[in-house]
C-alpha cells in the first residue's frame, strides 16, 4: 500500500502540510488540482505553472510553492535516470527518457547536448541555446567548446519542437550536417540528433538523415 495508495490530492496535501482558516489542507489540495490553464489542468498544471503564480494562489504562499516545485523536480530527476543502467546511452529512446519531461512542454525551442565518454556513459547534459518559437541558432563552436573541455568522446544533440511535431525541418537537417562535419574534424562523433515532440520523438540517425 503506502504512498502508492494515496490520491494525488492526498499526496499534495502532505506537501502543503496546512490549510487555511476557511478550508482544510485536503480541500486546498483539491482546489489547487482543479485549476487549469489553456493547455493543462490538475498535476500537469502544477508541473508547468510558474512558482510565483503558484505562490499567489490563496492558501499556498512562496514557501509551499517552492516545496511543491522542488518535489516535482526531484521526482523528475529520479525518473529520468532510473531506467538507464550505468548511465549508458544505447539509443534515442534513452535520450527521450532523460529529456522529454524537461523540454516537451516548453514554448520555445531549447537545444541540449548530451556528453558521453568512450563507453557511451552520460557525463553531462549541457544547455546550448534557447531560441524562438520556430528555430534555434546553433554554431559548431558552441557545441564543441564544452565537449573539448569535458574530454567527451561523443555527443548527442537534442531539441524540442513546441508545435508537438518532431519531424525535422530543413534547417534542422542543415545544422545537423554542419555540426557533424565539424565533429569529424575534431575527432568528436555526433552520434545522433533527437527531436522531441509532445508525445513522440524522432532520431535523425535511425531515420537515415544523420550519416
Amino acid at each position: 500500500m503506502g504512498e502508492q495508495a494515496l490520491s494525488s490530492a492526498e499526496l499534495l496535501a502532505i506537501l502543503l502540510r496546512t490549510g487555511t482558516r476557511e478550508e482544510s489542507v485536503l480541500a486546498l489540495a483539491q482546489r489547487l488540482l482543479a485549476q487549469e490553464s489553456t493547455l493543462d489542468r490538475g498535476l500537469a498544471y502544477i508541473r508547468r505553472v510558474d512558482v510565483n503564480e503558484l505562490a499567489a494562489f490563496k492558501g499556498v504562499g512562496m514557501a509551499k510553492a517552492c516545496q511543491i516545485k522542488a518535489a516535482i523536480e526531484l521526482g523528475r530527476r529520479v525518473y529520468e535516470y532510473d531506467d538507464i543502467p550505468g548511465g549508458v546511452i544505447k539509443g534515442a529512446a534513452d535520450v527521450a527518457r532523460i529529456l522529454q519531461s524537461r523540454i516537451r512542454y516548453l514554448k520555445k525551442e531549447v537545444l541540449k547536448v548530451l556528453h558521453l565518454n568512450a563507453k557511451n556513459q552520460l557525463t553531462a547534459v549541457e544547455d546550448i541555446s534557447i531560441g524562438g518559437l520556430t528555430a534555434i541558432s546553433i554554431r559548431p563552436r558552441d557545441i564543441f567548446a564544452g565537449a573539448i573541455a569535458r574530454g567527451s568522446a561523443a555527443v548527442i544533440l537534442a531539441h524540442n519542437h513546441p508545435s508537438g511535431d518532431p519531424h525535422p525541418s530543413p534547417e534542422d537537417k542543415e545544422v545537423t550536417a554542419r555540426i557533424t562535419a565539424a565533429g569529424r574534424i575534431l575527432g568528436i562523433e555526433v552520434l545522433d540528433h533527437v527531436i522531441l515532440g509532445a508525445e513522440r520523438f524522432i532520431s535523425m540517425k535511425d531515420s537515415g538523415i544523420l550519416k
